[in-house]
C-alpha cells in the first residue's frame, strides 16, 4: 500500500446556500481501507456522493480538488463521469435493495451496467458473476429474482455483486450493514474484507459504528458537522484520540 488511488484536497459541498462539508482532506492508498465515522447528518455520505458525482439536483462542489488514480475528478462532465463510475468506482448503498428497480430482475439491471462499459456477452457476465457470487455466500438463483424477494442480507449482497462486476479500483460503501440484524452485519463485513484481500481492491465505508470501524479501517476520519475532526490510523484514533467527540465515540461503542 504505497500509492494513493484516493485523495481529496479541501473539498467543500454545499446545497443552494447550506455548506455541508468545510475543506475536507484525506487520502486513501492501494488496498486499504478508510471508515468515515460519525453521528447522522455530519457530512459522512456526501463525501461519497461527492467523490462519485452523485450529489444530485442543487448539490456542488465549492472549494477543492479530488483526485483519482493520479487523475483530477473534481468537475468531470456526464459522459466522463459515467466511463469511471462503476467501472473504476463501485458504490455499495446504505440500502441496496431500493437502489435496483422492482419490476426487472436483478441479473438484468447488473447486466445492463456491466455492457454499458464492456463488451461482454450474456455468458461472459454469468462467468464472472458467479465467481464473485461464490465468494460472497450468494445463490445463483437470486440473478433471477426481483429485488422486493431478497431478504436485507441478500439484497445487501446483491449491491456489492453489482459494485464488484467490473472490478473497481475503490468501493464506496455507504452505512452498507446499518439495516441488517447483528448476524448478517457481521457477515457482510467479514465478505468487504475477503474482496479486498483477494482483489486488493480499496474501500471507504461509512458508518456510525466504531466497533465497525476498529475490526475493518486501516485508518479512520471522524466527522462532526460536516467538518474533520480527527483523521489517522486505527490504533492513533483509539490508542490516542485528541478530540472529546472521538473519546465519546470510542466510548459509547466497545470494539467488536
Amino acid at each position: 500500500m504505497t500509492e494513493n488511488i484516493l485523495t481529496l484536497e479541501k473539498i467543500s459541498v454545499a446545497y443552494g446556500e447550506k455548506k455541508i462539508l468545510h475543506d475536507i482532506n484525506f487520502s486513501v492508498k492501494c488496498g486499504e481501507i478508510l471508515a468515515v465515522v460519525g453521528e447522522s447528518g455530519s457530512g459522512k455520505s456526501t463525501i461519497l456522493k461527492a467523490v462519485d458525482g452523485l450529489l444530485g439536483k442543487g448539490g456542488k462542489i465549492t472549494d477543492g480538488k479530488i483526485f483519482f488514480s493520479g487523475r483530477e475528478i473534481t468537475n468531470l462532465s456526464d459522459d466522463e463521469r459515467r466511463k469511471i463510475s462503476s467501472a473504476e468506482i463501485g458504490m455499495i448503498f446504505q440500502n441496496a435493495g431500493a437502489s435496483f428497480c422492482p419490476i426487472r430482475t436483478i441479473g438484468e439491471q447488473i447486466f445492463e451496467s456491466v455492457v454499458a462499459h464492456k463488451n461482454w456477452t450474456k455468458k461472459e457476465f454469468l462467468n464472472r458473476a458467479k465467481i464473485i457470487m461464490k465468494n460472497i455466500n450468494l445463490d445463483e438463483n437470486i440473478l433471477n429474482e426481483f429485488p422486493f424477494k431478497l431478504s436485507g442480507g441478500m439484497a445487501q449482497r446483491a449491491g456489492i455483486l453489482a459494485a464488484m462486476i467490473l472490478e473497481p479500483k475503490i468501493l464506496l460503501a455507504d452505512e452498507p450493514t446499518s439495516s441488517l440484524d447483528a448476524i448478517t452485519q457481521i457477515g457482510v463485513v467479514k465478505e468487504l474484507l475477503k474482496l479486498r484481500e483477494r482483489h486488493g481492491i480499496s474501500i471507504i465505508l461509512v458508518t456510525h459504528h466504531m466497533g465497525a470501524a476498529w475490526y475493518m479501517a486501516d485508518k479512520i476520519l471522524i466527522m462532526k458537522n460536516g467538518r474533520a475532526v480527527e483523521f489517522g490510523t486505527k490504533e492513533k484514533i483509539f490508542n490516542s484520540p485528541q478530540e472529546i467527540y472521538t473519546k465519546e465515540l470510542i466510548k459509547a461503542v466497545p470494539r467488536f
